[in-house]
């Protein structure tokens, strides 16, 4: 029932058209990889690789500087994806949008970083991810535990700081809670922390692709045989349950919804330019463990805020029937948190009721100005530099 409700306030928003702009990348940047895009736009960049405790080898990505040599801060920032993104989402947009080059631009040495599992980091020293299930046997709570960490430790090393500033993008957000709590040593080596659409609790989330999971009532074996039993892959059946719920015929988002990234997070028709299609679905999805999705529908029936849900095995891995909850008073960083009413994916009383569980530590919360911004729209929407940017890099100048 609670998926029916949020379909006609989705059907509002999708059956808009695009508002026409200026094309800000070409087409051709569908098939460059993320060094190719920052070398063709004339930036600096540096290919690094950072082997797990657990042997995953990811891939960081890192800008030193902007085009303007005279402007260095000397002060580095870590940018963290979200879920089925990449390092490259923070620069799929361009120069004069693109948050990675922005802050280069700025002054600030950027690094970005690619999760286990994503088209970035599919390595390990050990397990071939196309043959060995085990590979995919994570959620965020790896990837916040282990994977953050392992990149912080090197972009520090090979700067020579004690600290850096840390930006995440939905599940970005998560993983850093989870580092903050389970690792709270990492706390003293975040000079602050800004989430972009933050994605703690997930009680008032309305991402129809996600209520599908979390409410499943079929057979377990046929919705991972939908959405992929370790790396998630949905099938044209699945991603075809969403498209007949809100994406018409003709209708340019029947386009997106076939996407799962847009299918999940949902689609702004005000905010995203037209032009940017190819170049956005070229990079997008960029992969993730079904578990990671999974974690996420566990915690919108639980309510909770928790590590994952083994069912019958917690008591043997946890010493306990229920999983541990994440305390968010472990994490003692600066924490300032961007969320919008649109959101599929961050609800605005679950952005609050996590900023007031992280107590001290929130230092502020604000609501984008637009009404229609949605969870994707950090990255791509148009007004993003203006309503979101120019903020978050004022407040990073405070730090």
């Amino acid at each position: 029932m609670l998926l029916l409700k949020t379909i006609p306030s989705v059907l509002l928003l999708v059956y808009c058209s695009a508002v026409p702009t200026p094309q800000l990348t070409s087409d051709e940047d569908a098939h460059l990889t993320v060094p190719e895009l920052i070398t063709k736009y004339g930036y600096p960049v540096e290919v690094h690789h950072v082997t797990t405790t657990d042997g995953y080898i990811l891939t960081l990505h890192r800008i030193p500087h902007g085009k303007n040599t005279d402007k260095v801060l000397n002060k580095v920032v870590f940018l963290m994806h979200g879920l089925l993104c990449s390092s490259a989402d923070w620069i799929l947009t361009g120069p004069d949008h693109a948050l990675g080059y922005r802050l280069a631009d700025e002054g600030y040495d950027v690094w970005m970083g690619n999760a286990r599992g994503n088209h970035q980091s599919r390595n390990h020293t050990r397990l071939n991810p196309d043959t060995d299930a085990e590979f995919w046997q994570f959620s965020w709570h790896e990837i916040g535990a282990i994977d953050v960490p392992a990149m912080i430790d090197h972009v520090l090393e090979v700067t020579g700081k004690e600290s850096l500033y840390h930006v995440g993008h939905s599940q970005g957000t998560t993983s850093f809670y989870v580092m903050g709590s389970m690792r709270p040593e990492y706390n003293s080596k975040i000079k602050a922390h800004f989430s972009l659409a933050p994605v703690g609790y997930m009680n008032h989330m309305t991402s129809p692709l996600m209520h599908i999971m979390a409410f499943w009532s079929g057979p377990l074996d046929l919705l991972f045989k939908l959405i992929g039993v370790n790396e998630f892959l949905p099938t044209n059946e699945f991603l075809a349950m969403i498209g007949d719920t809100f994406c018409s015929d003709g209708d340019i988002t029947q386009f997106l919804c076939s996407n799962a990234l847009f299918a999940i997070c949902g689609f702004s028709p005000k905010q995203m330019n037209a032009s940017m299609f190819p170049v956005l679905t070229g990079h997008t999805p960029a992969g993730a463990s079904t578990r990671q999705l999974v974690h996420y529908a566990q915690e919108i029936n639980s309510g909770a805020f928790r590590q994952f849900d083994f069912g019958l095995k917690n008591l043997e891995i946890y010493g306990s029937f229920t999983p541990p909850s994440y305390d968010l008073k472990l994490i003692t960083a600066p924490i300032y948190l961007f969320y919008s009413h649109n959101d599929w994916m961050a609800g605005e009383q679950d952005v609050i009721r996590l900023c007031n569980g992280l107590g001290d530590s929130c230092k502020g919360k604000f609501l984008v100005s637009d009404n229609a911004f949605n969870h994707l729209d950090y990255l791509y929407g148009i007004s993003a530099p203006q309503i979101v940017y120019d903020r978050l890099i004022s407040l990073m100048a405070r730090h």
